[in-house]
Order: C-alpha cells, then sequence, then structure tokens
C-alpha cells in the first residue's frame, strides 16, 4: 500500500515539472531500460568520446570540454586516448593562463602514464611553463613570487623536467635556471652551487661555459666591500680571467672584462685603505708597503695614481 501511494505521488510530480524541462536532464534509454541523465553519460568508444571533447575544445568551450575529458579518464582509464585527453586537459589550463594548474596537469601524464607519445611534448611545455615563470619573476603573481615552501615554483618545475628527462635536451638548461633563479634572488651561494652541479652533471653541454661565467658572477655579487676581507673578490677576478683565458671569443667575455676592472678597482682600494690606516698610525714604512702593492699590483687603477703620490709624501716623512 505505501509502495502505491509513493509512486502515485512520484507520478503526479512528475506530471506537474514542465516536460521540457524533465527531458532537458533526463532520457529514457531502451538499451539500458531506465532513465539516464546525458550529463553523466559517456560515448560508447573511448574514440568517440575524445572526438566529442575535441569537438568542445576546438570551439573554445572549455569546461564542456574538460568535462568529457574527465569521464574519458574516468570510465576509459587503461584506453589509448586516456593520456591524449589529460594532455587536453593540461592544454586548456595553459591556454586559460593557468600556469601553475597546466603543470600539474602535464605532469599527471608524465606519472599516469609514462609511454605516452606526449612524453616529450610535454616536458617541453613543462620547460615553457618554467621560462614564463622565470620571466615574470618579479611580478605581483603570487605563484611567481614564490621561491620555496609554494606548491609549484620557478624551482620545483626545472628541477621536475631534469626529473623527468635527466640525460635529455632540456636537463641542462633548466640546470642553469635553477642557477639563474637563485643568482637573481640574491641567494649567491646556492646559485653557485646549482651551476657546480651543471657542470659536473653535464660536463659536455654548451651550457657548461655560461655556468663557469655566472659562478664568477656569484662570487663578485658576494665580494665585500673594499674595507673588508678580499679573498672573495680575489676568487671572483681569479674565475673571470680564466673565463676570458679560455673562452675569449664567448659571447659574456667582454662582460668579464668589465668585471674584472671592477673587481681589481675593489681590491686595489681595499689595499689603499690599508696603507692609510698604517699612515694614521704613522707606520709609514708598513704603509709604503701597501701603497707600493697598489701601484706594482693595480696600474690600471685610478687608485695606483693616488697610491704613488702617497708614496712621495711618505718618502719626504721617512726621511
Amino acid at each position: 500500500m505505501i509502495r502505491k501511494i509513493i509512486f502515485i505521488y512520484l507520478l503526479v510530480v512528475f506530471l506537474l515539472v514542465p516536460t521540457n524541462n524533465v527531458f532537458a536532464f533526463w532520457m529514457w534509454t531502451p538499451e539500458t531500460n531506465k532513465w539516464e541523465n546525458p550529463k553523466f553519460s559517456v560515448k560508447d568508444t573511448p574514440g568517440e568520446q575524445l572526438e566529442l571533447a575535441l569537438d568542445f575544445y576546438k570551439s573554445k568551450q572549455y569546461q564542456e570540454a574538460t568535462r568529457e575529458l574527465n569521464k574519458l579518464i574516468k570510465h576509459y582509464p587503461r584506453a589509448r586516448e586516456a593520456p591524449e585527453a589529460q594532455y587536453y586537459i593540461a592544454l586548456i589550463s595553459e591556454e586559460q593562463g593557468d600556469l601553475s594548474q597546466a603543470f600539474k596537469q602535464y605532469q599527471l601524464v608524465i606519472d599516469r602514464y609514462p609511454f605516452s607519445e606526449r612524453a616529450r611534448d610535454i616536458i617541453k611545455k613543462e620547460y615553457d611553463i618554467g621560462i614564463k615563470l622565470l620571466e615574470g619573476n618579479n611580478s605581483q603573481n603570487k605563484f611567481v613570487n614564490a621561491v620555496v615552501g609554494g606548491d609549484y615554483n620557478v624551482i620545483d618545475v626545472f628541477r621536475t623536467v631534469i626529473k623527468n628527462a635527466p640525460y635529455g635536451e632540456l636537463a641542462a638548461p633548466s640546470q642553469y635556471k635553477v642557477g639563474l633563479f637563485f643568482l637573481e634572488k640574491g641567494m649567491y651561494q646556492e646559485s653557485r652551487d646549482e651551476f657546480e652541479k651543471l657542470i659536473n652533471d653535464y660536463p659536455d653541454s654548451e651550457w657548461v661555459k655560461a655556468a663557469k661565467y655566472q659562478i664568477a658572477v656569484a662570487d663578485a655579487k658576494r665580494s665585500t666591500d673594499a674595507q673588508y676581507d678580499q679573498k672573495v673578490t680575489q676568487a671572483a677576478a681569479k674565475e673571470f680571467k680564466e673565463f676570458v683565458s679560455i673562452y675569449p671569443d664567448a659571447e659574456f667575455s667582454d662582460e668579464a672584462k668589465v668585471n674584472i676592472q671592477h673587481l681589481n678597482d675593489k681590491e686595489a682600494q681595499n689595499a689603499f685603505l690599508i696603507a692609510q690606516f698604517y699612515e694614521k698610525q704613522k707606520s709609514y714604512q708598513a704603509a709604503k708597503v701597501y701603497y707600493q702593492a697598489v701601484v706594482d699590483g693595480f696600474e690600471n687603477t685610478v687608485w695606483a695614481a693616488k697610491a704613488l703620490e702617497k708614496i712621495q709624501q711618505l718618502n719626504q716623512k721617512i726621511q
């Protein structure tokens, strides 16, 4: 009796609801002998399902396309069309400007379908995302500004590219970009470590030359002010000189020469300041030694002429 009442109630509700709304969401399928909602139904084959999804994609109906692609993956997880569906989900995120989501979706193809024909294309896509993030490093985008602790930051992207293909053509440049990222953030020791890793892991790569130059740059930036210990300054100058000697025609050679001059100026200034200290202490002989070191070792700097003048003054005092 209760079942009959429920049936009559449902029948009345069904009859009161406008038919155009009912059939907009539900359809009777003789194959299954039941009502089905087309929104949740899937095509008979993964090929047909992918074709439907791509029709939406081509017409830029991204929400509908993503829905149909997800249905394909859910209902046909082992089909050869499944990694292709996942690839287009990532592509849609990228085209919509969501680089974080695009990277995650691309990586799902590698993780779930490691033998996908799209693997090489995806690694290139991830590398390009890393480049975009690196170039947008100073923007207001919170994702781009993440250094550590974020879900997917610049470093994560490039390191994932290396992990996916450690001996691929994009591994060395990705390692270089990690070092460059740290360098631009003022994390000079970390930057140096990453460039050293590139040289050690990919000794035959064309990126080794650039990495050696950037190591010298990192050391130059770590170089202290003139009145402090100049060991780092000396090391940086030596690295630049070695770079120019090994790669005289390299793109960075002219910049290296400018850096050498700048570092020499700094080291000469340091020796000059030490000489001044001894002079103020009336230790004229010690002061003269340091002034002479400036004249002999840094003749191409402005400090050499100043030191020579000081030596002449000291000679009168010493006599």
